[in-house]
């Protein structure tokens, strides 16, 4: 199977949103990942920024992709990755 090359995300262009600093592990993944010149979701971002509000979205996302359904966690992940690839979004 051939490997997807994806375009280097762009920046979102929220300076604040970018910037902030706040209580969440997000940053530390933020800050891991660009020490480690890799490429992350640059919804993370968002995570970090507001970290009580997106608090939902990730217990959202999370039920969906691992409580118990009939596809299994690892199905799911799959139609996640097919999904992206064909968006050209890093997953």
């Amino acid at each position: 199977m051939e490997r997807t090359q994806f375009p280097a995300m762009k920046p979102m262009f929220l300076a604040d949103v970018e910037s902030a600093q706040t209580n969440s592990p997000f940053n530390d993944l933020i800050r891991a990942m660009r020490d480690n010149g890799a490429e992350y979701p640059q919804i993370w971002h968002m995570f970090a920024y507001k970290p009580a509000i997106t608090k939902h979205l990730e217990r959202f996302t999370q039920g969906i992709m691992r409580d118990p359904a009939p596809l299994t966690p690892g199905q799911r992940e799959l139609i996640a990755a097919f999904t992206s690839a064909r968006n050209h979004c890093p997953f």
